[in-house]
This record gives C-alpha cells, structure tokens and sequence, in this order.
C-alpha cells in the first residue's frame, strides 16, 4: 500500500523538479505545513520522498542516529530498481564513501579527518585568496559596464578558489573546474564525473610525492590514514558541497543587497545579507537525506522504512512555531548549516568566502545596480537548491586594474622559470589544448 495516497488528511505528492516549485517554493512548504510537519513529495519523475518543513520535526531527524541513517546504499527504491539510473538527483543521492553518507564509527573517522583539515584554515588565509580570485574575475568583467554576476563572477569565483585550497596544478584545476560545472548543470553529468574522478586521483598522486600548504595535503597526512580512494570521496564530497552552496550563498547576498531600496548595495550590511539568504533562502533548501530504519510516523505521515527522508531547510526556517517561541528573527534558529552529527563543518569559511566575495564586488563597482526588475529574474529548477539563473547587473565601467594591487608583492609577475614543477600541466589526454580558467589565472599570478 502506498503511505502518500491522496486523501482528506494528507496532500498530493508535490513535484519539486519542475519551473513552479522554482518560482515560489515557500507556496509548497506551505502547502504540505498546512497538513502537519512533513508530506509527499517527488523530487524527480519517479523518485518519491518525505520532506520534512516543521522545525521541531527537522532537528528530531537530524539528531536522532539510532532512528534515522545516512547510507544511501539503504534506499529501497533504487535497490529494487525503481528510480531510473539516469535520474537528475542521483548525483546528489547516490551513495559515496565520504562522511556525508556513511553512519557510525565509518563517519567518526572520515569527519575527523576533513574537519581537523578544514580547522586549519583561517580568516586570513581564506580573504588572502578569494581577494586576488575577486580581483581576476571582475577585471574580465568591469570595462563592458554590464556583467551577469551568476555566470562572470558567483559561479566561478569557488571553483577557482577551491582550486587554490585544494592545491590544484593548472592542468588538474582546469579539469576540476570544467567537470564540476558540468555536474552543477547537468552536462553530461557521468563523463564529467569520469573526468573528475581521474583528475582527483591525479591530484593525490602528485600530492602524496610534492605534498603542500593545501587541503589535500593536509587530509593525506591526517593520522586517520585515508587510502587513495577514501581521500578521492572526500575531495569530491568538499569540493562539491562547497562550490554550489558557495555560489549561491554569494548570488542570493547580492540579489538581497541590490534590491534593498535606492539599488546601491550599501542600505543593508553584508553579514545582514548573509543572515537574510540563511533564514529566507538558503543556498541550499532542502537535502540531507536520511532513511529510517523502521517504519516511523512523522506527525502523520509514515515514511516506510529505507525511503528516503528530505529536510527542507528552507522550510523549516519560515515554520510559524519559530515566530510564536520569539526566534523568527534569531541568527541561530535557522537550520541552513543541517544540525547533528552530519551538520556543516565549514560554516565559518564559507561566510568568510561570501562576505569578501560580495566585499570586492562592491568596492570594486560602487554603483552596481540590477539591469532588470526582481520580478524577471529567474530560478534554476530542481528540488535541492535555491538559486539564481542569472543575475545581471549594469555599472559605470572601471578600467581593469585592481589584479596586481590584489596581491602581496612576492607573488606579482614572476619570471617564466619560477613556476613550479606541481604548478606545470600534467601530461595527460585530458589536459585542454586551449587554456582553462584556472590556468589563466596561474598564468598571472603565481600564487
């Protein structure tokens, strides 16, 4: 018997991939809230969900391990093959070894291996390389008077620098960066996770010989002793739940900052920004997949057991029981960092990597304004995050001269013969004939 039949008590299955539930998602939050916590959903044709909106029900999930796993490899539906193999969200549910899906001991050590990583970056690391990132890609941009901030500057702006912490070579960067685009926007999804898998690998090679100053060196010394393929899993994991949250986490600020009253972007603060898309529309809406273990009822709803369980975090944060116990207006209410166990370990640098961002966009353009009405804009569909098709904007031109300015006076325009060997293309068939983003980049700074 199917649990989410429509009756008098419980909604329709909600699709979530489609233009409508992009345009206005909080309308199906609501929609399944008005029935209790949690409802029917379809995130894809022929993937079925629970998605939980109420707050109270969310952080029940989120902290209950002895109810609620994490192993995908528990999905009962994809087991039985009934979700189809080519299905959009099995990039983002499929099971992989790295500390998001796994449960137990397994997740103890992979956790303690990336976040005792990430505990090693800094403020002052992380601005000293997003500045001169900031700096490159809006010189590309500044003289044309115009840009569209998703495409020219929010999108690219991570994978360049999760290029840099990760310690990527120009040839295994311009891979990482194409491939990783390619997943993000759905482009033949299974070659780009090919290419990224090998350039990964490629990356721990050469790191395990000539380790450096950089994530994955640091996740190869780790004493949890990570084999090649654990440290490929949590790269791609790093790489891939940082750079689309990212992206989006810096649109949405800026979306936020340009359409406060008068459009100059300085009504509003940037951390006030930050605070709003956290609470309003988090980069990241609704993931954090969980399968019960049994059987559970989730105020009303029963999610069978090994079926999966959303949690929309962008519905939870609107749930009006916040508002009534006084903490609608509360940072720390929102659950747009997940909660429990598996809660983001990153939290700190990503808001330092989005504040800088934003911070050198409006330095750099003082009178960036939108070039059309919120209205018009547009919203990518699928069922996990909130993000912008474009964003484009309209400014004074600037002559493109803040690259150098960005960087201390050690790494500007090196000799040819100081590049380093790590930094030199690999000789692989996959290496671009024509030069990546990422190599440009190396190409001016040496950094």
């Amino acid at each position: 018997m199917d649990v989410y039949s429509t009756g008098a008590s419980h909604p329709a299955r909600c699709p979530m991939y489609d233009g409508t539930f992009a345009a206005d998602p909080q309308k199906v939050y609501d929609q399944i809230r008005e029935h209790g916590p949690a409802g029917p959903v379809e995130l894809a044709p022929g993937v079925d969900a629970t998605l939980i909106v109420g707050h109270e029900m969310a952080l029940r999930v989120l902290q209950n391990t002895s109810l609620f796993a994490r192993d995908a490899r528990r999905w009962a539906a994809l087991n039985e093959g009934r979700v189809p193999l080519d299905s959009p969200v099995l990039a983002m549910m499929g099971y992989r070894p790295n500390c998001l899906f796994t449960d137990g001991a397994v997740h103890l050590r992979l956790r303690k291996a990336v976040t005792e990583s990430l505990d090693r970056l800094n403020v002052t690391r992380i601005r000293r390389d997003v500045e001169p990132i900031a700096a490159y890609l809006i010189d590309k941009f500044s003289e044309r008077g115009h840009a569209d901030l998703i495409h020219d500057y929010a999108k690219l702006l991570p994978l360049l620098l999760f290029n840099k912490l990760f310690g990527c070579p120009a040839g295994i960067g311009d891979t990482v960066t194409s491939a990783l685009s390619a997943i993000f926007d759905g482009k033949d999804a299974m070659r780009a996770n090919e290419d990224l898998t090998a350039a990964l690998m490629e990356l721990i090679s050469l790191k395990r010989r000539e380790p450096g100053d950089d994530m994955t060196s640091w996740l190869i010394q780790h004493p949890a002793g990570l084999n090649d393929e654990e440290l490929k899993d949590q790269l791609a994991m790093l790489m891939g739940a940082g750079v689309e949250p990212e992206r989006n986490l810096i649109a949405n600020a800026l979306l936020r900052l340009l359409s406060e009253k008068g459009g100059d972007g300085r009504s509003m603060q940037i951390d006030e920004a930050l605070d709003h898309v956290l609470l309003n529309d988090p980069p990241i809406a609704n993931y954090a997949t969980h399968y019960p273990l049994r059987d559970v009822d989730l105020g009303g709803v029963v999610a069978e057991a090994n079926t999966p369980v959303v949690i929309s975090f962008a519905g939870a944060n609107r749930d009006l029981a916040l508002t009534t116990a006084g903490q609608g207006d509360s940072r720390g209410a929102h659950l747009s960092w997940g909660a429990g166990p598996h809660a983001c370990p990153a939290r700190g640098a990503a808001q330092v990597v989005a504040s800088t961002a934003i911070e050198q966009l409006l330095n750099a353009l003082p009178d960036v304004s939108l070039a059309v009405p919120v209205h018009e804009l547009q919203w990518r569909p699928g069922p996990f995050h909130r993000a912008l098709a474009d964003l484009p904007v309209r400014f004074s031109p600037t002559p493109a001269t803040r690259m150098a300015a960005a960087l201390p006076p050690a790494t500007r325009q090196p000799a040819p013969h100081s590049v380093r060997a790590s930094e030199a293309p690999a000789a692989t068939d996959r290496t671009p004939a024509k030069k990546g983003i990422w190599k440009q980049f190396l190409d001016l700074f040496r950094v």
